[in-house]
């Protein structure tokens, strides 16, 4: 990491788990290979069984580079631990085949990135019948959390969840009835379905703080930067100029998948934080979202929608558990 690294590199027990969406690329990448050359067991949940594989080569690969070069509170491991779990967000039955698999394995869970998203895609709709957008980077890591917080509750002290959001629900409308778009096509404002996929995370962010007060798990959301990595693929098909220039505002200058990747980082090991929950990080500092992320009314409303949504796959013994009643 060079000069670069501006976040406390920590030991970790080798039995502590952490789950991280989307880790075979990009920001996932960077938060998988740190996370575990500290000494975690990292989960790698991805779509891709083969593209994991390689991307977990690749950070062992880099892992004995780190140690060659003397790197300071790499772990002692002889090879890291790592493996993939499938895990399609576009489809609430891959999602329910990755939760039914982690309690089949008998883990505790102690870290949940909830990393993978997708942005600025043309209107799609899921196999579910959602905007690819809502599902992907909202809807499908809701069901996980529901149905993973019961492990993480009971995993020890110091867990946490960590929702991977973007400046960009600056540019979004929020309008709890016209959540899953069902209009032309052609008029599908990306950048503000994105948006608003975005500012549900961080509204279910605070609406879980507070359930999660007293507890020992914490939930934070942030903003890793415009970062040049795979999820920027679709800006290339936009057809209107002035639309990537307002993506450009909104998220800022390109940066690297590390530099984008600290924050991330930073919100999964850094000691400083154990038990701080719902706080919207940019950079390594606390940051300030929109009035309307922070508005407690909306973000009830939204997490009442949310759970009329997703009715069929969050039974009512996990909402329980969720609402902190349980």
């Amino acid at each position: 990491m060079g000069g670069k690294q501006s976040f406390p590199i920590v030991e970790l027990p080798h039995n502590r788990v952490v789950v991280i969406t989307g880790a075979n690329t990009g920001l996932g990448y960077e938060t998988a290979k740190w996370v575990a050359m500290m000494g975690a067991t990292v989960i790698m949940a991805c779509r891709s069984k083969e593209r994991a594989e390689k991307a977990m080569q690749k950070i062992q690969d880099e892992f004995q580079v780190e140690k060659a070069k003397g790197t300071p509170v790499i772990c002692k491991l002889e090879k890291l631990s790592m493996e993939f779990m499938e895990l399609n967000l576009g489809s609430f039955k891959s999602v329910r085949s990755f939760i039914n698999a982690y309690k089949s394995s008998g883990r505790k869970l102690h870290m949940l990135v909830c990393n993978a998203g997708v942005a600025l895609v043309p209107f799609t709709k899921t196999e579910d019948g959602y905007e690819v957008m809502f599902q992907v980077n909202y809807l499908s890591h809701f069901i996980m959390i529901a149905h993973l917080l019961p492990i993480m509750r009971q995993s020890g002290e110091d867990c946490r969840i960590v929702l991977v959001s973007s400046d960009a629900h600056r540019a979004c409308n929020f309008d709890l009835s016209k959540m899953n778009y069902s209009g032309d096509p052609e008029n599908f404002g990306r950048l503000d379905y994105y948006g608003r996929s975005k500012l549900y995370q961080i509204m279910q962010m605070h609406s879980m703080d507070r359930r999660l007060q007293g507890s020992n798990v914490s939930v934070n959301s942030l903003h890793p930067g415009m970062v040049d990595t795979e999820i920027s693929r679709n800006f290339q098909d936009f057809r209107l100029m002035n639309a990537f220039n307002s993506v450009v505002r909104v998220f800022g200058q390109m940066k690297t998948p590390i530099d984008g990747a600290l924050p991330i980082i930073n919100a999964v090991v850094n000691p400083n934080l154990k038990g701080v929950g719902g706080v919207y990080f940019k950079s390594l500092e606390a940051g300030y979202s929109t009035a309307e992320a922070r508005d407690e009314m909306k973000q009830e409303a939204l997490w009442k929608k949310t759970l009329e949504i997703l009715k069929d796959e969050i039974p009512e013994e996990l909402i329980q558990e969720l609402e902190g009643k349980s």
